[in-house]
């Protein structure tokens, strides 16, 4: 089974080219948020896996308006060759929610006022939602709160602005949510998404594959509860053991609970969690990479018993020089070897 762009699975990316008719590039936006993990309403170090500095591209910095960092996020990836008519803000850094309401219109609005800018991704906790925030973003999903969205010069061909919110769930174990001082349960996920998808709003989730207590068999059976939300895609990405976190103090006392795969083994993880995925979930980013700088290098035993750098678990540490672009073409490469695709078995069984 190939799906429209000829893989095995259904890719986030397609999913907005056939909405768009066009390429969307992110553009990473600081907007100087903070999170209740760290400013003191639910603890002040944050989660424990968590280093933000290490998701931060050189032009996005709090200290810049949003139309500066769009402007040289347009110049950055051009400099690079990566050209595009339309162009998403992306609220990356902290819980780009947690902040009173009209906070947000403020740099949403700056956003959107911006002639490249086809729409807005938010990414933030469920637990800095409610129901005036996420009705004021379904009013700019609508176009209500915009009557000049049609501007002139602006590059976006859409009738309306495209909202996307990515909420950071990790896991659905509440256990694990526990352990890595997460400060929300599974149901406050849950209920954050159902109430985002009740409005029309895109909504994705996030997780981390290799959380300290999750088993391989963990990760697949947690199939069942992501394909009982509402979501219109996920991103998955290995734990990544950075410095200046706190679970590096846990793995160096029970290095035992933490999974640590090959690159063989991951794409291997990857392919039987998607066979268990409903095949109307796109599915975005597949691993992560940071700055070198930031990767604590911990020595890892791989399941076939040899000892290597862990480099952080992953992307450009014991994987090698592998960077997350490249998983693309090998996990269908997999998917392809194996005669499977995304949903063969959550169809089966469904």
């Amino acid at each position: 089974m190939l799906f429209p762009d000829g893989k095995r699975y259904l890719s986030a990316e397609s999913l907005l080219r056939q909405r768009c008719g066009e390429r969307l590039q992110r553009l990473v936006v600081d907007a100087g948020f903070t999170c209740p993990n760290r400013d003191g309403s639910l603890g002040t170090e944050g989660c424990s896996f968590c280093n933000n500095a290490a998701f931060h591209p050189a032009y996005s910095s709090p200290s810049k308006s949003v139309r500066q960092q769009l402007d040289e996020g347009i110049s950055f990836h051009a400099r690079r060759g990566r050209f595009s008519k339309l162009y998403l803000a992306y609220f990356q850094s902290f819980s780009n929610t947690y902040a009173p309401l009209e906070r947000l219109r403020e740099v949403y609005l700056e956003a959107l006022g911006h002639p490249a800018c086809a729409g807005i991704v938010i990414g933030t906790r469920p637990d800095c939602v409610d129901a005036e925030k996420l009705d004021f973003l379904a009013g700019l999903q609508d176009g209500s709160l915009l009557p000049d969205w049609r501007r002139e010069g602006a590059h976006t061909v859409l009738e309306t602005p495209l909202v996307m919110v990515e909420y950071g769930i990790e896991s659905c174990r509440d256990e694990t949510l526990r352990r890595v001082g997460r400060g929300h349960d599974f149901a406050c996920s849950a209920w954050a998404v159902r109430e985002t998808a009740d409005r029309g709003i895109s909504v994705g989730g996030h997780f981390i594959l290799g959380l300290p207590g999750e088993t391989r068999q963990m990760l697949l059976d947690q199939c069942d509860a992501i394909n009982a939300l509402p979501l219109d895609f996920v991103k998955f990405h290995q734990l990544q053991l950075l410095r200046g976190t706190q679970i590096l103090e846990e793995y160096a006392r029970h290095p035992e609970d933490f999974l640590s795969p090959s690159l063989p083994e991951y794409i291997d993880l990857l392919a039987d969690i998607l066979e268990r995925l409903r095949p109307d979930l796109g599915i975005g980013r597949l691993a992560a990479s940071v700055p070198p700088r930031f990767l604590a290098g911990i020595p890892s035993t791989s399941a076939d018993g040899s000892n290597t750098q862990a480099g952080g678990n992953g992307v450009r540490g014991r994987w090698g020089g592998i960077r997350p672009s490249d998983l693309p073409a090998l996990l269908d490469q997999r998917l392809s070897g194996r005669n499977t695709w995304q949903g063969r078995i959550s169809i089966i069984h469904g």
